[in-house]
């Protein structure tokens, strides 16, 4: 794989940063001389996205609208023929403008760029004209040499190039990785900071994923790196810039919150005097040095623009611009050309709907347009047939029906003897990535192989083992226990699987006692069963720690090979899957 390094390494360009930014200093001008002195100050401009998530076309049902206040119709959002569209229009108002990103730009992507490795993707983010993003966790599913290969260009290891005598250049942006090292060095696996020269203004931008990276990513996908503290890693490298100079910085981080009210695309979270914001971020901003200037975020696919105070109690504004390509944020900034600093006091921002009804940028929908028709001959296989539009990312409740589907699927691929003996399979709902609609250019009720991979993009293959009841009860704890203790994540069920929650306890209290039962059987907590579920779960993600004393694996095939067989097995033109009723976990109280 040829691999080519287009950029001088950031140690380099810092140092000619500060050779500038010194030069500047010890310029001397007569000021008397100048009758008409230039403004003092100067209106910048930050174009942000986050978890894209390589959806390059607008994402299906549920997942590609947009709840405006006051409106009971979501609004159709997503496509990056029309952010192109949108951001083109904005940089029109203000030319001194970045255009910048949080994070899981690729990963977890839809057939039309997970099919290509997410090569469309970033060739569409070049096209965008992105100019700096942080890494975050899903850049980390291929691992880190294909993480690099995605910033510095060369054919796929093992697949090659797509198009004959056509290389992949990489991105033109950068990605940003400060707190991530290779754990035998020590150093960042990639630039930790970026330097960007504006009309006059130096703007330093610190790039990080969360720390907790290696619990939401397969151990693979991690191996061989540390993650470090957001916080820590983000003042010392803000040190840094100050010393060379730069005194305007902006943080990159793939880390978020949770509204806690009234939430909407344009949510402010001081509307009432009290933050209302939870989660990590709110912490991590909290406390970093108060020369960094604003906090752009993610992770968490919510909207907020919120100002939280910094270690000296001057406001600070940290903004995160939901997910898939439906909001762009647009965040105004005063630098003043003396201090070389931001004016924090004139820092504003807005997130604005990536409406459909904006015309569609031309390059890129042509760039849409060559990838779909490389990947049409796989995209458009029909795989199964449903008879109604069967919820999953989009679902509202815990319980989803799509999630039903794939635990069953995954039960039925490995409750064979010799694929597992599984009574059991447990689903992650992170891993469910859209829905599957109804409606469609194919045909009403026609699932495609491209439907299928975006809803099971991963193809985490599977893994089945033997729990003890105690451990299985342990799972059901940890959907609102420790790091999922502030946001649960529910565990989706295969048949035959049931139990009660009492959503008027807290933590552990909540599964009900007794309630657990198997086939009608209440769960053992000292005997032994075969329970089934993908590698990512397999190995404790998510905090689902009690999978981790499980014993005599067997590793199977994939979960989207486990989805494909299952609607071909249960699914018909003249019998379409039923859509499942999500009815195998309670809530009650």
């Amino acid at each position: 794989m040829a691999i080519r390094q287009r950029r001088r390494g950031w140690l380099a360009v810092t140092t000619v940063v500060a050779a500038s930014l010194v030069g500047g200093l010890t310029t001397t001008g007569t000021a008397s001389a100048d009758r008409n002195p230039p403004a003092r100050t100067m209106d910048l401009q930050l174009l942000a996205v986050n978890d894209l998530h390589g959806n390059l076309e607008p994402p299906q049902g549920s997942s590609g609208t947009i709840l405006e206040p006051g409106a009971t119709v979501p609004t159709p959002a997503g496509g990056m023929a029309h952010l192109a569209t949108q951001l083109e229009a904005a940089r029109a108002k203000n030319p001194n403008s970045l255009t910048v990103a949080a994070g899981d730009m690729i990963g977890a992507s839809p057939l039309l760029s997970g099919l290509f490795h997410d090569e469309p993707t970033i060739e569409g983010l070049n096209k965008l004209g992105l100019d700096v993003s942080s890494v975050g966790n899903h850049e980390f599913d291929e691992g880190r040499a294909e993480l690099l290969r995605m910033q510095n260009g060369g054919c796929h290891p093992k697949d090659g190039c797509y198009t004959p005598g056509r290389e992949f250049k990489g991105a033109d942006f950068e990605y940003l990785a400060a707190n991530v090292v290779d754990e035998k060095t020590g150093l960042p696996i990639m630039a930790p900071i970026s330097i960007k020269y504006v009309n006059g203004a130096w703007i330093g931008f610190i790039g990080m994923t969360l720390e907790g990276t290696p619990d939401v990513v397969t151990a693979e996908g991690v191996k061989g790196l540390k993650f470090k503290d957001e916080v820590e890693t983000a003042n010392r490298y803000t040190k840094l810039l100050k010393l060379i100079g730069v005194k305007s910085i902006v943080v990159l981080l793939h880390e978020g919150g949770q509204p806690t009210s009234g939430a909407y695309y344009n949510y402010d979270c001081n509307a009432g005097g009290a933050l209302g914001l939870s989660g990590p971020v709110v912490d991590i901003a909290k406390n970093l040095d108060p020369e960094i200037d604003a906090v752009v975020t993610g992770h968490t696919h919510q909207s907020y623009v919120c100002s939280i105070p910094d270690p000296k109690g001057q406001p600070r504004l940290v903004t995160s611009g939901a997910s898939l390509g439906r909001l762009y944020t647009e965040i105004n900034l005063t630098y003043d050309k003396r201090t070389r600093d931001i004016v924090r006091t004139k820092v504003s921002a807005a997130n604005h709907i990536v409406r459909r009804t904006t015309a569609e940028h031309e390059g890129m929908k042509t760039l849409i347009k060559d990838w779909n028709a490389l990947a049409a001959p796989v995209a458009n296989r029909t795989v199964g047939y449903i008879a109604g539009k069967i919820d999953g990312r989009g679902s509202t409740k815990p319980e989803s029906p799509l999630g039903d589907l794939i635990a069953d699927a995954q039960l039925e691929a490995t409750a064979a003897a010799d694929k597992g003996a599984a009574q059991l399979a447990l689903m992650n709902p992170g891993g469910i990535r859209s829905d599957f609609a109804y409606e469609g250019p194919e045909g009403n009720g026609v699932v495609t192989y491209a439907e299928a991979f975006t809803v099971q993009p991963f193809t985490n293959m599977m893994v089945t083992q033997t729990l003890t009841g105690q451990a299985i009860l342990d799972l059901l704890a940890q959907q609102v226990t420790g790091v999922n203790a502030e946001k649960p994540r529910w565990l989706q069920v295969s048949k035959g699987f049931a139990y009660t929650v009492d959503k008027t306890k807290t933590g552990a209290a909540m599964i009900v006692p007794g309630s657990v039962k198997l086939n009608g059987e209440p769960i053992d907590p000292a005997k032994s069963y075969r329970v089934s579920s993908n590698e990512f779960l397999a190995g404790g993600g998510d905090g689902f720690t009690a999978f981790k004393t499980g014993t005599d694996k067997l590793n199977g095939g994939s979960d989207l090979e486990a989805l494909l067989a299952y609607l071909a097995a249960h699914s018909s033109a003249g019998t379409p899957l039923p859509v499942p009723a999500a009815d195998r976990i309670t809530f009650q109280g």
